[in-house]
């Protein structure tokens, strides 16, 4: 499918300097230098906070933060699924599921714009992997993604029922095999695969499986702990 979503038209704008953020970049280097981390919500209150009598005001404060997050280095940051760190470098809380496929996306955009070749078949394996680490089944996703790019909106839905069939072809493997006393390999061979391609997807299986455990255990302790 050839890529047909609108590049940003910010992507064509040449970099802004502003004296605020290069003093942001120069205290918190891992947070605002070459390779930023992704900020956790509150962080303009924080800095506020943290640099009181400094020689900006809150609007260049507020307009270097949203220079910073609009970057597409930053962008990048927040699609690859790193954590949201405060000012002492702490992660402190996971980036939302939507507000990573989001970044993703306008990333696409940008390099889309400049890019030769169709890129679509890399943004197609980077929603997939959005998908997985939410943990969400498709229509939970698709309710947070969804917005008004049909393409858009198409190439997702094809994308995340693609890898939700995938995990459930994985989640019988593991099943079978767990259930049976054959061998990887034997069992590999069976299903007409090499040893460690079905090693592989035996570990996601299980992987998804523990995951799915731990987050029920901790709804289940949420809500028979008092507050």
């Amino acid at each position: 499918m050839t890529s047909n979503l609108t590049p940003a038209s910010s992507s064509s704008r040449p970099p802004q300097k502003d004296l605020v953020l290069e003093k942001l970049s120069q205290v918190y280097p891992a947070l605002f230098g070459s390779e930023p981390r992704p900020l956790k919500r509150g962080i303009f209150e924080d800095l506020q906070q943290q640099h009181q009598g400094e020689d900006w005001t809150s609007e260049g404060l507020k307009t270097a933060l949203r220079l910073h997050t609009r970057s597409t280095r930053y962008l990048n940051a927040v699609a690859s699924g790193q954590p949201r760190h405060d000012l002492d470098g702490n992660a402190v809380e996971s980036v939302a599921p939507e507000q990573r496929f989001h970044a993703l996306v306008e990333v696409h955009r940008r390099r889309q714009a400049r890019a030769p070749r169709d890129l679509t078949p890399q943004l197609k394996r980077r929603i997939a992997q959005v998908f997985e680490d939410s943990g969400l089944g498709v229509e939970a996703f698709s309710v947070l993604v969804t917005g008004r790019d049909e393409p858009l909106n198409q190439l997702t839905r094809e994308v995340i029922e693609a890898a939700s069939a995938q995990q459930a072809r994985e989640a019988a493997w593991l099943r079978a095999f767990e259930a049976g006393s054959d061998s990887l390999e034997s069992f590999a061979a069976a299903y007409g695969m090499p040893a460690n391609q079905a090693r592989q997807a035996l570990d996601r299986a299980r992987s998804r499986r523990d995951s799915a455990r731990q987050r029920q255990a901790g709804v289940v302790n949420t809500v028979s702990t008092p507050v």
